[in-house]
Order: structure tokens, then sequence, then C-alpha cells
């Protein structure tokens, strides 16, 4: 096998894993937050920041690294419209993302310290919950657009 097939195997994997997990935390988180369970709720929490810890963080780190090599290897340059719509839509996906961990990193604190405490969870968890809610939409909306992008290559200019 060839280096570029080697770092599209890396790309397509990653690519996997950052949309895979982040859909699944989200679904999971999304609908935690709608069981009244303060138990479910600091549980999924803990195992969402777990999953990004694990395999969204390293995935968003393979992917911009394995997508210029390859982009270097096929002499297409970082310009190519359809490219620089596809990293533009990264990077844009990547500015929701950032927020989100931090967020999510809050929201697993306020649960387990609710849990631990026997009381409810915090306003502030919830206004927390929102704002990760609305950065999650805009992000995940990107992904499909980039993976068609990255499949299609489109011949159009910018």
């Amino acid at each position: 096998m060839n280096e570029y097939l080697i770092l599209k195997t890396l790309h397509v994997i990653s690519s996997v894993l950052l949309a895979g997990t982040g859909f699944g935390s989200a679904f999971y988180l999304f609908f935690a937050n709608r069981t009244g369970s303060l138990e479910t709720q600091a549980a999924v929490c803990r195992m969402v920041v777990v999953a990004d810890t694990w395999f969204t963080t390293p995935a968003v780190i393979v992917q911009p690294l394995t997508g210029v090599w390859m982009a270097h290897l096929a002499g297409w340059p970082l310009s190519t419209p359809w490219l620089a719509t596809a990293i533009g839509l990264y990077l844009l996906a990547g500015g929701c993302w950032l927020p989100v961990v931090w967020l999510q990193l809050r929201m697993r604190d306020m649960a387990e310290t609710a849990l631990a405490r026997g009381e409810p969870l915090p306003a502030r968890y919830w206004r927390f919950a929102r704002w990760w809610e609305a950065l999650g939409y805009p992000a995940f909306a990107a992904m499909p657009v980039i993976f068609w992008l990255m499949v299609a290559k489109p011949q159009w200019s910018l």
C-alpha cells in the first residue's frame, strides 16, 4: 500500500471516529438532559467527556494532519475551492467544538456535585446545556457537507 492510501485510510477512520463519537455523544446527552434523572445526566456527562478525550480529540488532530498531507501528495493546493470550503467548514465545526468541550466539563462537574449533594441541577447547568446544544447544530450541519466535498471533489470556482 502506498503512502497516500495509508493516509487516506487513517483520514477515513478518524473521520468516522470524529463524526460518530460526536453524533453519538450529542444524541445521548441531548436525551439524557430530557429524562429528569440526575443520575442519568451525571453518568452521560461523565461518559461524553471520556468519549471526547479518547476518541474525538485524537480524531480532531489526525484529520487536518492527514488531510493536508494527502493534499500535498495529490498536488491539490489548499486554495482548491472544494478543499478550501471543506477546511473552512472544519474550522467552523472546530470553533463550535472548543467551547462545547469547556461546557461539557462544567456540566459534568455540576451534575456530579448536584448528585453527590442530593440537590437539583443549578440553573447554570441548563444555560450551559442550551449553549451546548446551540453550538452543536452548526458543527453537525457542517459535517455531511464536508463528507460530500471530500467524496465528490466538485470542480467549481470560488
